[in-house]
């Protein structure tokens, strides 16, 4: 455990030398929000009986979640990768498990905090109140974590360059952002754009957390739910298996 703390510790200083996280993964989010609650906060969707504000806080508490699992984890492992820093990491009795391990949780502070400070943004400046579950909207909020993180860590693990994975990241990350109704409503796209973005699993991540913060627990519908489980084994599983420290 001292050593794993240890590890963590330096791994953390060294994160916070690229603000880039924090501006992305944390200020963007609540400034989002706060557009939104400007423009349309307060009118209801066309399609449900709920407010944009409403709808937008559940989706907005991921861009945490995505920005590290995409722009956080991969980038850092390739980086170490490219750097020989995991061909030294070889010579020690250190498994490329915990090396994840250390990268998610940091990448869970970071989105936590992201999560916390839209929360503090919606419910102290806007004064949102949510109709549904927040013991339930946490508990899928931590599965949606469990999913993206996993792909994170196959994209580390597929990932042998730095190259590779910041063309490959890049895609991802803004595919998921852009297209799982994150940033931008989903409601307003096109039908045939809803129908391709129902593929993503972000997009299955958000879609429980605003049903659950709308309804609560007994409206979950239970395949999206498999699916994002599932999703996140197999990532798992996946990238301990291709994993390669050169």
């Amino acid at each position: 455990m001292r050593k794993y703390l240890t590890v963590l510790s330096v791994e953390g200083r060294v994160s916070l030398r690229t603000p880039e996280g924090l501006m992305f993964g944390i200020g963007m989010p609540m400034a989002v929000l706060l557009l939104i609650s400007m423009l349309a906060g307060n009118q209801v969707v066309k399609t449900g009986d709920y407010t944009f504000l409403q709808s937008s806080y559940p989706a907005l508490v991921t861009v945490g979640i995505c920005a590290t699992a995409f722009m956080g984890l991969p980038l850092t492992i390739a980086d170490y990768r490219d750097k020989k820093i995991l061909k030294h990491f070889f010579t020690t009795p250190t498994s490329p498990l915990f090396l994840m391990s250390i990268q998610v949780v940091l990448c869970i502070l970071l989105a936590l905090a992201s999560a916390l400070g839209v929360t503090g943004v919606a419910v102290l400046v806007l004064g949102y109140r949510m109709p549904g579950s927040w013991l339930g909207f946490v508990s899928v909020y931590f599965l949606v974590m469990f999913s993206m993180y996993s792909m994170g860590m196959m994209l580390a693990s597929l990932c042998r360059t730095m190259k590779q994975a910041n063309l490959i990241c890049n895609l991802v990350y803004f595919t998921m952002l852009f297209l799982s109704g994150s940033v931008i409503p989903f409601e307003i796209f096109p039908e045939r754009m809803q129908k391709i973005a129902n593929m993503l699993p972000l997009t299955q991540g958000v879609r429980l957390l605003k049903i659950v913060s709308l309804e609560g627990l007994r409206s979950l519908p239970l395949l999206p739910l498999l699916y994002l489980l599932l999703f996140g084994i197999i990532g798992i599983i996946v990238s301990v298996k291709t994993f390669r420290w050169e």
